[in-house]
């Protein structure tokens, strides 16, 4: 009779673990997006210097979501664009230390 309250002792010695688990993977995928936006604005900067259609910078904020444009840092420099995203923070602390910061470049003039 002493191990009726076994499983409910052990489930509550890992539900902290869990939890720290399932924050990591939220966190990992932050990360992730964060580098996918980061690529595709920079991506977006760069055709707009080839196109000619003006200031690049802000055609790589039009290309992120509303949600992740206060979050994100645009540096042109000559025909090169540079895009640094900071994820959302899910853990306290650690999404600045996963920032993506992604490249591109829209070649030599023609």
């Amino acid at each position: 009779m002493r191990q009726r309250g076994q499983a409910t002792v052990e489930l509550v010695a890992l539900l902290p673990l869990l939890v720290t688990v399932a924050l990591a993977a939220g966190q990992a995928l932050a990360a992730g997006v964060a580098h996918e936006l980061a690529g595709q604005a920079a991506q977006a900067g760069a055709m707009a210097l080839v196109q000619g259609d003006g200031d690049a910078a802000a055609a790589a904020r039009e290309a992120l979501p509303r949600w992740s444009r206060e979050l994100v840092r645009v540096v042109v420099h000559g025909r090169r664009v540079r895009v640094v995203v900071r994820p959302v923070a899910v853990l306290p602390g650690l999404a600045g230390r996963l920032t993506a910061d992604r490249t591109a470049d829209a070649g030599p003039r023609a």
